[in-house]
Parts: structure tokens; sequence; C-alpha cells
């Protein structure tokens, strides 16, 4: 019977294997502990025939890249990536292999220890022979063989990749640009993962930028910042996205970089080109003064009518703004990190003069459209701040941040 028959016979008994409840609990240890190595052998043997297809040039006959071709057999582009890492670095890594092929160490950590040889060698300002090699293996194994996971390995191998540039001469990983990466995906509940390995002098600059964006600020009453670190960090990635659209000019109104498509006919299945979908809130915030642009468009996705700037503060306006607000009205954020907000929205008649827009954050701002606070323009001619009831029953208005000295028993007089 040849190799596929064989596979059909251990298929056909694996599907049939029957795993009762009534099993005790050594019974269950044992069994996990072969379907572990049945699982490690298993990923051994797909390794070697992504090998076999790589060489036949399987995956080119069919017009693809092999790692299409996986994909399209059934496979994870995560795992079809490893797969197709373990193929390529078995022949430098016999004593890997035959690890592997005894079902002792899993995809992950053999795809760990082959990622980890690599990185070490990439760090040598010369190229590391078969004795080195060896022996980063041999240490790497060791590790895995201690109970280190994938990661722990990885981190054992940057180590010993920087005592190699230490000896050699070599580019230490933190100095390296190459290792760069920043990875973004959109996950199931509509929101944006970021992942991101930096050297040390990106890594400086993310860092110096954070600190200064992301600095505690005092609530409306004077009570100290409610936000989580983590949540400063991301208000503080907005705000530089925010300048960048800006070119730096914080008087000027910001390059649009973002097109929010409104259905005519149902314009409450807004949707973003990446992020998708979003609420009738969130399109109002976008709209407000931010760098949208909306595209009303037909049943076909057509554009019928595209948004017009006369929404947006002009630098006339911007520049009036600043002098009387000097921040954001509500946290006191400096101004040039500041959107221009409507009180009366523009989509409900509301003009774009002075005595319709403050300045806002884009924390804050969130706080208007999303959370219930209100913006109203006093007699003074200054907005003024009305917190939800959740925050004061009394809902009593604040003044402005650059104004807080201010209260409702010491105003000016109404001209």
């Amino acid at each position: 019977m040849g190799a596929s028959g064989d596979l059909t016979t251990i298929t056909d008994a694996v599907r049939d294997l029957h795993l009762g409840d009534d099993m005790s609990g050594r019974a269950a240890f044992d069994a996990m502990t072969a379907l572990v190595t049945l699982r490690n052998l298993i990923d051994h043997h797909a390794a070697t025939v992504v090998g076999h297809l790589d060489r036949l040039g399987v995956a080119r006959d069919h017009g693809r890249k092999l790692s299409e071709l996986l994909i399209v057999m059934g496979l994870a582009p995560a795992v079809a990536s490893r797969l197709i890492r373990i193929a390529t670095a078995r022949e430098q890594l016999p004593t890997l292999g035959a690890h592997a092929a005894d079902g002792a160490i899993s995809a992950e950590h053999v795809d760990a220890v082959g990622k980890g040889v690599d990185h070490v060698g990439k760090r040598s300002a010369e190229p590391i022979d078969d004795v080195a090699r060896l022996s980063i293996v041999t240490e790497l194994l060791a590790h895995f063989f201690s109970g280190a996971t994938p990661a722990d390995i990885g981190k054992r191998a940057r180590r010993l990749g920087n005592q190699v540039a230490a000896d050699t001469g070599g580019l230490p990983a933190s100095e390296d640009r190459n290792l760069n990466t920043l990875v973004h995906d959109v996950d199931g509940d509509g929101r944006l993962q970021v992942r991101a390995d930096l050297n040390t002098e990106v890594g400086e600059k993310f860092s110096a930028a954070m600190e200064e964006l992301a600095a505690p600020r005092p609530e409306p009453d004077g009570s100290p910042d409610a936000r989580s670190t983590e949540r400063r960090h991301a208000d503080a990635l907005e705000a530089l996205l925010d300048i960048a659209a800006r070119s730096g000019d914080a008087a000027s109104a910001p390059r649009h970089q973002i097109l929010v498509s409104v259905p005519a006919d149902t314009p409450d299945l807004a949707e973003l080109p990446f992020m998708g979908s979003l609420t009738e809130a969130m399109l109002r915030t976008l709209t407000c003064d931010t760098t949208a642009t909306v595209a009303i468009v037909d049943g076909e996705a057509v554009p019928m009518e595209m948004s017009k700037d006369k929404r947006l503060f002009p630098a006339h306006l911007r520049k009036a703004l600043h002098k009387r607000d000097e921040c954001c009205i509500k946290c006191g954020v400096a101004a040039t990190r500041c959107q221009g907000h409507h009180i009366v929205h523009w989509a409900d008649g509301g003009i774009t003069v002075l005595d319709n827009g403050c300045l806002l954050c884009p924390s804050c701002h969130a706080d208007i459209h999303h959370n219930g606070w209100e913006v109203i323009m006093g007699h003074d001619r200054h907005p003024w701040l009305i917190p939800p009831a959740a925050v004061d029953p009394t809902r009593r208005p604040i003044p402005a941040y650059n104004r807080r000295t201010l209260n409702l028993d010491n105003l000016p007089a109404a001209a």
C-alpha cells in the first residue's frame, strides 16, 4: 500500500477513535499525552509534504504561491506560513528535525527554534558555521525541554543574538530596522488591533510622543484624570494622527483622511472603507469638523453627492477659536491637539461661525457626541459645558477650561 493508502487508513482509524465519557483521570491524561504526540507527528509530516510540494512546483503549476495553495487546501494563513518556514529550515537543522520526527516537540516550538537560529545568524557580522549553528539549536532545544514557550525561546534567541553581535561586531536586534514590524487588523467586534515591534530609535520617538500626549489631565470638576493608562495612550495615538493630518499647521483645516459612504435611502447604514459600519452618533462626530469626507451613494455605491468643505472651520475661524478658547474647553488639552466642534451640528442647520464653534480634543469630542455632555454658548459669547445627570444630577453649567475660575455667581454683566 502506498503513502496515500496508509494515510487513508490512519485517517479512518482516527476518525473512528472513541474517547468515552467514562474515562478515569489517568486514562484521560494518557490519552491527551498520546494525542499531543500524534499532533506533533502530523505537523512534522505535513512540513515534510510541504517541502515536497515546493520542490515539485505543484503550487506554481496551479498559478499560485505555495502559501496560497495551502490556504486553499484548508490551512489557516498562520499555519501555512509556519509549515513553509519549518520545511525551509529543516535541511540546515537536522538535530531539530530528528526531535520533530520523534513527536517530542510541537510545530510551534520547532518554528520558534528555527526562527531563533535565523535571528542569531543575522546578528553576526560573519556567516555562522555548522558548529555554531548546532550550538544554538542545542541551547534553544534545552530551553524548550525546560518548559519554555515559543515566546520564551524567541526571547532567549534575542539574548544569544545580542551576544553574537557584541562578539563579532554585528548589529544588535535593538538597532536593526529590518526587524521593525507593525501589524493591524480588524477583529470580530469591528475594533482595530495594532501590534508593533520597533527598534530603539523609532521606539524612543514613539515613547516620547506617548509621554507628552498621554499626560494625565484633570476632569472638569478638578478630580484626577479618570482614564486608564491604556486609554490615555490610545487617545495620544489619535492625537498623533490628527497632528499628521494637519501637517503641523494647527490653525488650518485638516487634510481629509477618512471617507464615509452614506447610502441615500438608508443613512443609518453609513460605513467606512476599512472599519465598516458606524452609528449615527459616530457619523456626526466624524463629520463635525474632523478629517472626514462624506459621500452620499446610491444603491450601486455610486457617489451622488460629496460633502462641502463649508462645514469645516477655515483657517481664520480656527485662529479665532484658538484665541478665544485657548485649549480644549473640557479638559484643557493644547489647542493644537483640538478639533473644531459645531455646537449646533451642521447637519441640523448649524452654521460655521465663531459663536457656533468651540475647541474639543478628540476624547472630549466623543463625550459630547456619545456620553451625554452638551455645549451651549453663554451670553458672554463663550462656550459652557453641561454635564450629564450621571456626572452631576443638577446638570450645573461648567465654564470653558480657560475660564474655570468663573462660576454662576461671578459672571460678568451681560452686554
